[in-house]
């Protein structure tokens, strides 16, 4: 499977947008990367590019990009906001699929290495790629600031991990390294006071604040360490500034460990914080790309916070967010253009689940053979499962049932995850379908060619028999959900569950029907004894269950 590392260079440039695009341009022209997000602030003077592709691109990639950089900004002349020292000031390389951080470092060396010796620009290493641990913290590294790191660079513990040892006025020094994700966030208040800001970020940061004495100097400890109240939030960096294009302070933040403390919890505290010090925050701020994980947690977390279901679709989730941590208020959120998944899926161009309903009607009519059998068994079974799905959410906002909101939102919350399963395999079934036509039209001409060609064709022929079989199962599975709401839920729904079951018992029998039209072309007899005994299972037990669900649907009709 394809490797697919992120890179997020934080350009010191965000005014001159000429500047910007000619960075941007250079690191497009390398084939195989994909720029996501170009994100330039004004008062920081400073821009975020995204970039995301194969290893090997996104290092070339990220070298051309801090080559421009270098050509054009001159740092003598910075001014912004954001601490800085360089024109590129740092370059995480962060793993996205099939990579692991460890293989993500080696690639964040590469660049390292190739910067000091090619550009000549002192390159430090940071985070996951950085052996000393004591400078392995981007705020250490940058302490001073370019202004400082003239004399700084000339000291013995700060020499460049590539590089030369000598400051270059113009291009500064930069910041390089491998992490896991990071979110760029902003929280903003009803204030200008930066020190006010400050004492936010100090309450919500990891690190805390320095303890002081009764006369207001710190505290130090035997080894003349200063003695520290650590903040709220672990992987939490943060401080406070004053944003004058928008005349409000800001609680700046960099959430490194966001499945630790996730973007609600973030908004939280600070809300609090700022309530205890009579301030209020009156929205916040998205800096780049947000995986779509943290939006749903975070829609999750308001809804429930309300006794409302947290089953919804995404898009609501996502909705929910938005409006409850005011992400719109300096600017409008666009999903599509903000969270990581989208803007991926918007470049690797149209699936079939993304067609209006006749487009995919008349895709499947056509005379081409996919979508198929396989595709429809999948996108019924998404049928079924968005049926029982609506009935939980139904009986979660029943009157006089207020009691048990939370019973239904978890069924709904299980629907959800089914439906979004089945809606991937979709077009799984038909990509499978497509492997195995693409592997017949490879050449046979020579005995290796027709090994190739040979082997091309099994494994497509075993991933279009594993594809139904996770319908199959994913679709029997879903079943739970239609048969818990026929025994509990909303009563005048009742027939709507039925149906779902219904549409769930035809995903598992047709996918059960690929799965045994493909199997007869599978060299691998084992394989197959095995996967075809379970799928026989899977539909008998499907059957019993509709069975059962359907007596119970007619025998309430008949009561009524």
């Amino acid at each position: 499977m394809k490797q697919l590392i992120e890179c997020v260079p934080n350009f010191s440039e965000g005014n001159d947008l000429t500047i910007i695009k000619q960075i941007t341009d250079a690191m497009e022209s390398v084939e195989g990367v994909q720029l996501l997000n170009v994100d330039p602030g004004k008062a920081t003077n400073r821009t975020v590019v995204t970039i995301v592709g194969d290893p090997e691109a996104v290092v070339n990639a990220a070298f051309l990009g801090i080559q421009k950089a270098a050509l054009l900004i001159d740092m003598s002349k910075h001014k912004g906001e954001h601490p800085r020292m360089g024109a590129t000031d740092v370059c995480p390389f962060i793993p996205v699929a099939n990579i692991s951080i460890e293989e993500t470092t080696a690639w964040s060396k590469k660049l390292a290495e190739r910067v000091g010796k090619e550009l000549l620009i002192p390159v430090y290493l940071y985070e996951e790629a950085q052996p000393k641990k004591e400078r392995s913290n981007l705020s250490v590294i940058r302490a001073g600031e370019y202004e400082g790191f003239f004399k700084k660079i000339t000291e013995p513990n700060w020499k460049p991990d590539f590089g030369p040892s000598v400051f270059p006025e113009k291009s500064g020094a930069t910041v390089i390294g491998a992490r896991d994700f990071l979110i760029a966030y902003n929280v903003n208040l009803n204030s200008k006071s930066v020190k006010r800001a400050n004492s936010i970020a100090f309450d919500i940061r990891e690190a805390g604040r320095a303890k002081l004495d009764d006369n207001g100097k710190k505290i130090l400890d035997v080894q003349g360490e200063e003695v520290r109240i650590p903040g709220k939030l672990i992987g939490v960096k943060a401080i406070g500034w004053f944003i004058e294009e928008y005349g409000i302070a800001q609680v700046s933040i960099n959430i490194t460990k966001f499945k630790e403390s996730p973007l609600h919890l973030v908004f939280e505290e600070c809300y609090k914080s700022a309530y205890d010090r009579g301030m209020r925050v009156t929205g916040s701020e998205l800096i780049g790309l947000v995986p779509l994980s943290s939006m749903l947690d975070a829609g999750a977390y308001f809804l429930k916070k309300q006794k409302l279901s947290a089953g919804l679709s995404d898009a609501e989730l996502i909705h929910i967010a938005v409006k409850s941590m005011g992400l719109d208020e300096l600017g409008p959120f666009d999903p599509n253009k903000r969270i990581i998944e989208y803007v991926l899926e918007g470049t690797a161009g149209s699936p079939l689940v993304n067609m209006k309903l006749n487009a995919f009607a008349d895709e499947t009519a056509s005379e081409s053979p996919a979508p198929g059998g396989g595709s429809i068994s999948a996108y019924v079974g998404v049928l079924g499962v968005s049926l029982g799905t609506m009935v939980a959410n139904l009986s979660a906002s029943k009157k006089g049932w207020e009691s048990k909101w939370e019973e239904y939102s978890d069924w709904a919350v299980k629907g959800q995850a089914y439906k979004k399963t089945l809606l991937t395999l979709v077009d799984e079934d038909t990509n499978a379908f497509n492997l195995i036509m693409e592997a017949f039209k490879l050449p046979k001409s020579t005995d290796e060619e027709k090994a190739t060609r040979k082997k091309a064709i099994q494994d497509g022929t075993k991933k279009a028999i594993d594809i139904p079989f996770k319908v199959m199962e994913v679709a029997s599975q879903s079943m739970e959900v239609m048969e818990a709401m026929v025994h509990s839920g909303n009563p005048s729904s009742i027939t709507d569950a039925g149906v779902g079951a219904l549409c769930a018992r035809t995903a598992v029998i047709g996918a059960h029907l690929n799965i045994k039209t493909n199997a007869g072309s599978f060299n691998d007899k084992n394989y197959l004894k095995d996967i075809l005994d379970k799928a026989a299972s899977i539909e008998l037990n499907t059957i019993e269950t509709e069975k059962r669900i359907l007596e119970m649907v007619n025998k309430v009709i008949e009561n009524n």
